[in-house]
This record gives structure tokens, C-alpha cells and sequence, in this order.
């Protein structure tokens, strides 16, 4: 007897993806914005990237791609049946990317601290606006992650009803993308 193929189908809500799509196309004008103000001025942006650490952009990077792999592996454990695993996989990427918080606020707290706030000129503008947009998602994307955790942790997510769990973390690996471009874009590329 012949089997048909399994269907595979787009995993999470097509609003999500949607709401994606949105999301990366504001990140590309910013980052767009970013590379052409660097072609126009790299000295400026030379003598800026000077000012940044880039083993703590290496060091946030390892955070957020580290939470990534716990939550895709998360994923992973609860369509095998393994919700609670898929918790604590999920509470685990969580405090991974409070790592990433704490270095975070430790950079702009350095940096203000030297006077490298918002307005000290077109790096620095540029800088806060992108990684302070990112900030904010990679936040509400903790809160999503611990949402769905809490929800794995009820074992409220079956086969193949995983369309909220996977929505969340396909929203993770999104802020995964856009930072895995702004590192080597505002830390390393001169």
C-alpha cells in the first residue's frame, strides 16, 4: 500500500508572519539609513565603532543565537509530546536572554556615562535608534517566550496545535535575524 507524503504546511499564524514581514521592513530602513551614513561619513563612523566593545557584540550575539537554539529545541520537545521539557527548555532561553539585557544596559549605561548619548552625532544617532528598536522587540520578545512557556508548562499546546507556540518563538528567531545583521553592521564592518 502507498503512503502519501505528509503536508507540510507554514509553521505558526500567517499573521505572524505577516506581522514579521512588517517588522524586518522597518529594520531594513533603518539599516538601510545606517550603511548609506556610513559611506557618507567613515570617519565618523570609524572614530564611533571605536567607542563600542566588540566582544560585548560578541557576547550578546552568543546570548541571543543561544536562546534561539533553546527555543527551537523547545519546540522540538513538545511536538514529541514533551511539553513540560519544552518549559523548561523555554524558561531556560529566557534566562539566556536576560544575559543579553544585562550586557545591553551595561553598554548604553557606559556609554551615556561618557557622554555618547543620542545626539552626539550620526553614529551614535543611528546607533540608540537601531539597537534601541531592537532592545525593545528582543523585551517583548522575552515576554512572549515566557508566555508560552507558562502555557507549555499546562500542557496547553498538542499536535498538532502549535500554532501559538510557534508563532512565538518564529518571533524570537526574527529579533535572532535582525541582530545577527546589526552586529557585525554597527560593531565590526568599517
Amino acid at each position: 500500500m502507498c503512503t502519501l507524503p505528509e503536508a507540510r504546511r507554514l509553521p505558526g499564524d500567517l499573521a505572524m508572519w505577516f506581522f514579521i514581514l512588517a517588522e524586518l521592513s522597518v529594520f531594513a530602513l533603518l539599516i538601510l539609513a545606517f550603511a548609506v551614513a556610513q559611506v557618507l561619513k567613515p570617519e565618523v563612523f570609524a572614530t564611533g565603532r571605536a567607542q563600542l566593545d566588540t566582544s560585548t557584540g560578541l557576547a550578546m550575539t552568543l546570548s541571543l543565537l543561544t536562546a534561539g537554539w533553546l527555543a527551537a529545541w523547545a519546540v522540538h520537545q513538545v511536538r514529541q509530546g514533551f511539553s513540560r521539557r519544552g518549559a523548561v527548555l523555554l524558561y531556560g532561553a529566557l534566562l539566556v536572554a536576560l544575559v543579553y539585557v544585562a550586557i545591553k544596559l551595561g553598554e548604553y549605561a557606559h556609554l551615556a556615562g561618557a557622554g555618547l548619548g543620542l545626539e552626539h552625532g550620526t553614529f551614535f544617532t543611528l546607533y540608540w535608534i537601531l539597537t534601541g528598536f531592537h532592545f525593545l522587540h528582543v523585551l517583548l520578545g522575552m515576554l512572549i517566550l515566557g508566555w508560552v512557556a507558562g502555557r507549555c508548562w499546562q500542557r496547553a499546546y498538542r499536535v498538532p496545535h502549535l500554532s501559538g507556540l510557534e508563532s512565538g518563538v518564529l518571533y524570537w528567531h526574527m529579533i535572532d535575524l535582525v541582530w545577527v545583521v546589526l552586529f557585525p553592521l554597527v560593531y565590526v564592518i568599517g
